[in-house]
């Protein structure tokens, strides 16, 4: 089994990331991560929405993001596994994992940053 778990990240005072709570997959399924995101516009190209993860006992490892400009960037080691998407409408970023394996079970986080 393959196991994720999800906590919310807040950045500044005035910006909130929430995400959904844990979720379980078997390993070669699909996952689908939403971030909704509050006090920026994630179309506004000040900002990127980046996501990062933590396996137990070790270092946070950065997947990707997406920037207010639509550009998406990866990870070399992961870019094949993982894609960053968003919904504008409802103000959430996404992430998308595919065939994923028991070595992918880790915290993962969303984050922003800006350009």
């Amino acid at each position: 089994m393959l196991f994720c778990r999800f906590c919310f990240t807040g950045v500044f005072c005035q910006t909130e990331l929430t995400q959904q709570d844990s979720m379980t997959v078997k390993p070669g399924q699909s996952l689908t991560l939403s971030c909704k995101v509050s006090g920026y516009s994630l179309t506004d190209t000040s900002y990127c929405t980046y996501w990062v993860r933590q396996p137990a006992g070790k270092a946070l490892e950065w997947i990707g993001g997406i920037c207010g400009s639509g550009n998406t960037y990866y990870s070399d080691k992961l870019k094949n596994k993982f894609s960053c998407s968003r919904v504008t409408s409802s103000s959430t970023a996404t992430l998308t994992g595919q065939s994923l394996q028991t070595e992918d079970t880790a915290v993962y986080y969303c984050a922003r940053e800006s350009q």
